[in-house]
């Protein structure tokens, strides 16, 4: 069988980037002698903003050089990841790369101006943000089985709710219906907070969105969970959420982020980087941070985190095909 030559190149730099992590130090290299920049391709508060400030804090100890976090929002992430893809290959300017730039956005975007796979090099995933699908507890249905039985009972009826097209939890309630064979009517919203608040005032009654944002109402009792889209366990107080996967083997989604260089940075920059995230990622002081905000974190290797990439294309490519998703609809 062929392969695909974006991924055997691909997978081929991180490859080496994974073998330079094997040698004993980075020869003749001054690597970080001034400041390093994270372009984060969304506004200061979201989770990829959040946890990449942490690891900037943390990196800049390490590696005795201020690490800057720079935020250029807007667009999908699409400008940013344009910046990031022009800048020097030096190791000095990184991307903080998404499930929304990477994932989805190659599928949902034809003419895309940046491939994830040529233009960059693949450094680590940061962290998994589980989704949960919530209902309004006027709802009449308690587990997933329930819910996928109700909405086999009467197709079209039921509806939910998304932070609008495109989004991962727009895209992750589509890949549950596709695996059920679901007819559930999707109702975008501009963001999550406005169909969040809606789902409160039982104007909607289902909703998938991230489990950081839902958190405090599931606690409450304003809502209740009824499962979440990960298959590795989320972390407490949402642990006693059954995975989809119980219901739907094989399930497996979450919005994730991790870092990339852009193509050509040496792959001794790489590896050191790579290194240096994996250390703070099995740090039990991180660990404990990342997971107070719902999120689980995914250390590895160049070549994991390039196969991960190449996976969520494939997966979120046939999501989009198959519902006719477009930017806006």
């Amino acid at each position: 069988m062929r392969t695909n030559p974006t991924r055997r190149r691909a997978l081929a730099l991180a490859g080496a980037a994974t073998a330079a992590l094997a040698a004993p130090a980075i020869a003749q290299s001054p690597w970080p002698n001034k400041p390093v920049r994270f372009v984060v391709p969304f506004p200061p508060g979201q989770a990829a903003d959040i946890f990449a400030r942490l690891m900037a804090e943390k990196l800049t100890d390490v590696w005795k050089q201020q690490v800057i976090v720079e935020n250029k929002g807007g667009g999908s992430g699409i400008p940013a990841t344009e910046y990031g893809k022009a800048a020097a290959p030096d190791g000095y300017t990184l991307m903080v790369v998404s499930s929304g730039t990477f994932g989805v956005n190659p599928s949902l975007y034809p003419d895309l101006p940046y491939k994830p796979l040529v233009d960059f090099l693949p450094i680590s995933n940061i962290f998994l943000v589980p989704l949960v699908i919530v209902a309004h507890p006027s709802l009449p249905v308690n587990t997933l089985a329930e819910l996928i039985a109700a909405a086999k009972k009467e197709p079209g009826k039921l509806s939910y709710a998304s932070a609008g097209p495109g989004t991962s939890q727009h895209l992750s309630m589509e890949l549950f219906k596709l695996k059920a064979g679901l007819d559930i009517v999707h109702v975008p919203y501009k963001g999550s907070g406005p169909a969040m608040a809606d789902l409160l005032g039982g104007h909607v009654k289902l909703m998938m969105d991230s489990t950081a944002s839902a958190l405090n109402h599931i606690r409450d009792g304003r809502i209740k969970a009824l499962a979440v889209t990960t298959a590795r366990t989320a972390p407490p107080p949402l642990d006693n959420i059954p995975p989809i996967a119980k219901t739907l083997p094989g399930f497996d989604a979450a919005g994730w982020s991790g870092l990339a260089a852009p193509a050509r940075t040496p792959l001794e920059i790489v590896a050191r980087v790579n290194k240096d995230v994996t250390a703070l990622l099995n740090d039990d002081a991180v660990i404990k941070q990342i997971e107070q905000r719902a999120a689980i974190p995914a250390p590895g290797s160049p070549i994991q985190f390039a196969a991960f990439i190449k996976k969520e294309i494939d997966t979120w490519g046939e999501v989009v095909k198959a519902t006719g998703t477009k930017p806006g609809t």
